[in-house]
């Protein structure tokens, strides 16, 4: 499969590109737990069905140590015991923040309380932006067929 734009080639993508990966840095180097970013990040993609960023989020949390039976139950979260509440009520803020033309509510009050309980406002906004963040790259790569399977990790960081 080729994808149907390469990014890497054009001038204007470039640019673009340029600003839309600082964002992803800084967000990286927010106080938010890197564990619950990947998590995060992962879920947000299997919900938008991005080959390209479940590809690189798994293979990243997999070289930060994350295990395998916590990866392979992201899709899964509610059922799977291997979470901690932090990252349960963070996992829940980004489906609601990725589903919001399925539930057309947007977040709960509910899930933003939980989420409040276990995160400060510096970490808060940092999911906030990242599940944002997160939608956005999934949407560029689907839109234009970017393949998945080839990602090392590091690569873009």
């Amino acid at each position: 499969m080729d994808a149907r734009l390469n990014y890497f080639a054009s001038p204007t993508a470039g640019k673009a590109l340029k600003h839309f990966m600082a964002a992803g840095k800084a967000l990286k180097d927010s106080p938010l737990p890197a564990a619950t970013q990947e998590l995060v990040a992962l879920r947000v993609s299997q919900i938008n069905g991005c080959a390209a960023c479940i590809d690189m989020h798994t293979k990243e949390a997999a070289a930060a140590g994350e295990s395998p039976v916590r990866l392979n139950l992201v899709a899964a979260w509610r059922e799977a015991t291997v979470f901690t509440e932090a990252e349960r009520a963070a996992l829940e803020l980004a489906e609601e923040g990725t589903r919001v033309a399925d539930a057309a509510t947007g977040v709960s009050d509910e899930v933003w309380a939980s989420a409040a309980k276990h995160y400060d406002e510096e970490q808060l906004m940092a999911l906030v932006f990242l599940v944002s963040f997160m939608n956005a790259a999934n949407r560029l790569n689907i839109i234009t067929q970017q393949p998945a399977g080839d990602y090392e990790p590091g690569q873009f960081h």
